[in-house]
C-alpha cells in the first residue's frame, strides 16, 4: 500500500512539472545567389568582412561564395555616382566613404587582390548602408523621442540589392527604395529649389521695435526688402527704401502666406522670425524633414485621416481623394501631441472627462488650494476609490491623486461633444473643444497634447455615414447631443490615423514652411550629420 501510495504521488509531481517552453526558431531565408560576370573576380577574406561587424554583409558574400562581384564596370560606376550624389537627396556622401571609394575606383587596374577585395566590400557595405537609409532613415526615432509611435520598418539590403544586380536593374533601384508620398516627393523638390538660391547678402537678425504697417517708415525695411527679394516674393530693386509701400506690402503677404502667418501685410514678431531664416537654416530644415518622412508607413491605407501638427491641419484622404479638410489645436511645446499611426476606433457623444494627472497636477490642484468651488464652476465631480461622491469641503489637498476628477457632458465640457478614440500609448484622441475661439488664432498649439477639431459633429456625421450598414443623419446625431448622454458609436469603416510632424515642402515650385513648433529641426539635423 505504502509503495503504491509513493507511486501516485511520483506520478502527480511529474504530471504539474511545467514543462520547458518549446523555443521556436525562426527560419532565416537566405539571399539568392550572386549571379557574377566573367569580369575579374578575387577571393574575399572573412576577416575583412568580420571587420565591419555585419551580418547581413557576411550574407552577402556567402551567397557570392566569398568572391568578389564588382568587377562590372558599368555597376560600380552607378553605385559611385549615386552616393556621390547622396546629398541631392539629404544624405551626407562621407557618410558612405565617396571620397575614399573613388580613390579606389581610380587606381582599379593597379589594385592588388587584397585592394581590391575591400574595395568590393567597401562598396558592398556603404551602398547597403544607403540604401537602408534611404529606406527607414539614418536614426531611430524611438531612441530619440518618448511620444513618437511609428510602426517598426524593416529591411532586408540583401535581397533587394542581389535581385537588382542579378537583374542588372541597379539603375532604378535607389528611386524605388525611397518612400512614394507625394510630400516626399515635394521635400525632395524643396531641397532642389533651396540648391538654385545663391549666397545671401543679408545675415545679420532684421529688428523692430514696433509692429511695421503699410505706408511705415522703418530703417528696418531696407534689410526686409533684401530679404524678400532673395526669396523672390518680390522683383525688381527699384525700392530698397525705408517706406513701406503697397508693392513691398503685397510681398509680405505672399512670403506670409509661404510660411503658414495671418497674410495681413503686417510684419511683425512672426514674420520677421521666419524672415531671419538663412538659405542654410532653411537647408537644413528641409533635410530633417525628409529624414522623418523615411521613418514614416511607406504605403498609406485606403483611408486615413493624417494631421500635420505644425500646419494645424486634418485631412481626411479616402480612395486617394481629399474629402474633409478641417483646422485642428494641438499641444504646447511643453505638452506635446506624440506622433501616432494608428487606427480609429470609436466616436463617443457628449463624453465624460476624467482630468489627467498632467493637468490635475499643474492646473487642478492649485486652484483648488485656493478655492474649494474651483470644480463646481466647472461641473466637475471629485470620486473616491469606492466612487463614492466627495463634498469638496472634504477634499484632502494633502491626498489629491486618490480621487477621480470627472467633468459632466454638455456643450462646456472640456472635450465638448465630441471625441474619437483611437489605441495609443499615451491618453490622446481627437476632440470637440469648449474654447471654440481657439480655431480663428494662427498660432494653435495651445492643447495639453490631444487634437481638437473644428466643428467635429460634421467629421463625425461623415465618417459615420461613410458605411454601408449605419444611417447617422445630422438630425439624429443633434438629438444624441440634447440628451447630454454619453453614447459610444463603433466606427465600421476602416480608417488608419496618421498624426505627423512635417515643417517644410514645395508647392508648384515654391518653397513652403512652417514653424518648428516643438524645436525638432536644428536638433535632428545636428544627430543627422554628426
Amino acid at each position: 500500500m505504502n509503495k503504491l501510495y509513493f507511486l501516485i504521488v511520483i506520478c502527480f509531481f511529474i504530471s504539474c512539472k511545467k514543462e520547458e517552453p518549446k523555443v521556436i526558431r525562426v527560419k532565416k531565408t537566405p539571399p539568392p545567389a550572386i549571379i557574377l560576370t566573367e569580369e575579374r573576380k578575387v577571393p574575399v577574406d572573412t576577416a575583412l568582412i568580420n571587420v565591419f561587424k555585419s551580418e547581413t554583409l557576411k550574407q552577402f558574400y556567402i551567397a557570392s561564395e566569398n568572391k568578389s562581384v564588382w568587377g562590372n564596370l558599368k555597376k560600380r560606376t552607378y553605385v559611385l555616382s549615386q552616393l556621390k550624389k547622396a546629398e541631392e537627396l539629404g544624405l551626407n556622401p562621407e557618410d558612405y566613404k565617396a571620397a575614399t571609394l573613388e580613390k579606389y575606383e581610380k587606381r582599379i587596374s593597379s589594385l592588388n587582390d587584397k585592394e581590391l577585395a575591400t574595395y568590393d566590400i567597401l562598396l558592398t557595405y556603404n551602398f547597403e548602408l544607403y540604401l537602408t537609409h534611404l529606406y527607414k532613415g539614418k536614426l531611430d526615432p524611438k531612441k530619440l523621442y518618448t511620444d513618437w509611435d511609428l510602426e517598426e520598418k524593416t529591411f532586408d539590403p540583401n535581397s533587394t540589392l542581389i535581385k537588382a544586380f542579378n537583374k542588372n536593374k541597379l539603375d532604378s533601384i535607389v528611386e524605388n527604395i525611397q518612400p512614394k508620398h507625394q510630400t516626399y516627393k515635394e521635400l525632395l523638390k524643396a531641397l532642389e529649389i533651396i540648391n538654385t538660391y545663391p549666397e545671401e547678402e543679408i545675415t545679420d537678425t532684421i529688428k523692430s521695435a514696433d509692429k511695421i504697417t503699410l505706408n511705415d517708415t522703418n530703417n528696418a525695411l531696407i534689410a526686409i526688402k533684401k530679404k524678400l527679394l532673395f526669396w523672390e516674393d518680390l522683383a525688381g530693386k527699384d525700392s530698397l527704401t525705408n517706406k513701406y509701400d503697397k508693392k513691398t506690402f503685397e510681398a509680405v503677404k505672399r512670403f506670409q502666406e509661404r510660411h503658414g502667418l495671418a497674410a495681413d501685410g503686417v510684419i511683425g514678431a512672426g514674420t520677421l522670425s521666419a524672415l531671419n531664416f538663412t538659405k542654410e537654416g532653411r537647408k537644413q530644415q528641409i533635410i530633417a524633414n525628409l529624414e522623418r518622412w523615411r521613418w514614416y508607413n511607406n504605403d498609406f491605407a485606403e483611408n486615413y485621416f493624417i494631421i500635420n501638427i505644425p500646419n494645424y491641419s486634418l485631412n481626411v484622404i479616402e480612395n486617394q481623394d481629399t474629402t474633409f479638410v478641417r483646422n485642428v489645436v494641438v499641444g504646447t511645446s511643453k505638452r506635446k501631441t506624440p506622433i501616432i499611426t494608428s487606427k480609429l476606433k470609436t466616436v463617443v457623444f457628449n463624453p465624460t472627462w476624467t482630468v489627467p494627472p498632467t493637468i490635475l497636477k499643474e492646473d487642478i490642484i492649485p486652484e483648488m488650494k485656493k478655492n474649494r468651488n474651483y470644480l463646481a464652476k466647472k461641473r466637475i465631480t471629485i470620486f473616491d476609490s469606492a466612487n463614492r461622491e466627495v463634498d469638496p469641503k472634504n477634499w484632502n489637498e494633502n491626498k489629491p491623486n486618490s480621487y477621480r476628477y470627472v467633468q459632466s457632458p454638455g456643450y462646456n465640457n472640456s472635450l465638448g461633444l465630441m471625441k474619437i478614440l483611437f489605441p495609443n500609448h499615451h491618453s490622446v484622441y481627437l476632440h470637440d473643444t469648449n474654447h471654440r475661439n481657439y480655431f480663428g488664432r494662427n498660432n494653435r498649439s495651445l492643447s495639453s497634447g490631444c487634437v481638437r477639431i473644428e466643428n467635429p459633429l460634421e467629421l463625425a456625421e461623415h465618417i459615420l455615414n461613410d458605411t454601408i450598414a449605419t444611417n447617422w443623419p445630422k438630425e439624429k446625431i443633434d438629438s444624441i447631443i440634447e440628451t447630454k448622454k454619453t453614447i459610444n458609436i463603433r466606427i465600421t469603416k476602416k480608417y488608419a490615423l496618421y498624426q505627423w510632424y512635417w515643417t517644410a515642402w514645395s508647392k508648384k515650385n515654391q518653397l513652403i514652411f512652417r514653424a518648428d513648433i516643438y524645436n525638432l529641426d536644428s536638433d535632428l539635423y545636428s544627430k543627422l550629420r554628426n
